[in-house]
């Protein structure tokens, strides 16, 4: 009788080591998603909603680059039907998608270097 006593004592004592190895295997996969998120997915979203603030911020008379590399000034943003209409050169005018532009161009003066 008292063999069968510690026979259900050992099958105790390694059941409860097999539950909390079940719960400690998954610690690295937790921090494993916590840092994948700090690291790629929150910059991502951070970097879509500031270029989505540039795109609202384009006005008339604004020069900008486009995706494809264009150097051009807004002439037009439609709203309604979500197009803009850009001048890259004298009476040469395209239509894009305003989220296709990739940067607004500051007008601040080049400083010349001090040699």
């Amino acid at each position: 009788m008292d063999f069968i006593n510690v026979a259900f004592a050992q099958d105790a004592a390694s059941t409860l080591a097999k539950q909390s190895s079940g719960w400690t295997g998954l610690l690295p996969l937790v921090l494993i998603m916590v840092v994948f998120y700090f690291l790629i997915i929150r910059p991502q979203q951070k970097k879509i909603k500031d270029h989505q603030n540039m795109i609202k911020a384009v006005k008339k008379g604004d020069k900008v680059v486009t995706a494809g590399g264009i150097f051009a000034k807004v002439i037009k943003i439609d709203t309604i039907s979500n197009f803009a209409t850009l001048e890259i050169a004298e009476k040469v005018e395209i239509k894009i998608r305003p989220d296709m532009i990739s940067e607004v161009l500051n007008e601040a003066p080049i400083k010349p270097a001090k040699a």
